[in-house]
């Protein structure tokens, strides 16, 4: 059996009038994030921890900004494009672990649809992708509400 560890960083600022989307749902808030595609940071994480373990390069490589095809994109779906990469050269998921550092938006209530959300795109069941948030103590960029930082590690088999 070959395994193969990826980890993946995303960072986001927000901005009024923005929708608000992390690990594929929608989160009820007057500010999203900033980004060309809906600029969910933490399924943009998990995409470059996938990337990284399959041995491609990044998601601005394979989903460039300066591609208008991909303005206000869903980010499952960039996912799903990811993972179709991986299955196809026989890869499995044997997790997902993903970190949310946010002062805001609290994400605890939507963690479950975000699970599901996103172990459908893995075509997983939804106990081997892990959601979990954290604060900064109001330290720095993230502790002023001014953004969001997203970290993923994921393990892969085949």
């Amino acid at each position: 059996m070959e395994i193969r560890i990826g980890q993946g960083i995303d960072i986001h600022p927000f901005r009024e009038g923005r929708r608000c989307v992390l690990g594929g749902v929608e989160i009820p808030s007057s500010r999203g994030l900033l980004g060309h595609s809906d600029a969910d940071a933490l399924t943009h994480a998990l995409i470059d921890a996938l990337l990284g373990a399959i041995g491609e390069r990044d998601i601005g490589t394979l989903f460039p900004d300066t591609d208008p095809a991909l303005k206000d994109a869903d980010s499952v779906e960039m996912l799903r494009k990811v993972w179709a990469l991986a299955a196809a050269d026989r890869w499995s998921l044997a997790n997902a672990d993903l970190t949310l550092l946010a002062q805001v938006p609290r994400i605890k209530p939507h963690v479950q649809a975000m699970q599901q959300r996103l172990s459908e795109a893995l075509g997983c069941d939804p106990s081997r992708v892990t959601i979990k948030a954290t604060t900064t103590e109001r330290l720095g960029f993230i502790g002023r509400e001014e953004g969001v930082l997203a970290s993923a590690v994921v393990l892969i088999q085949r």
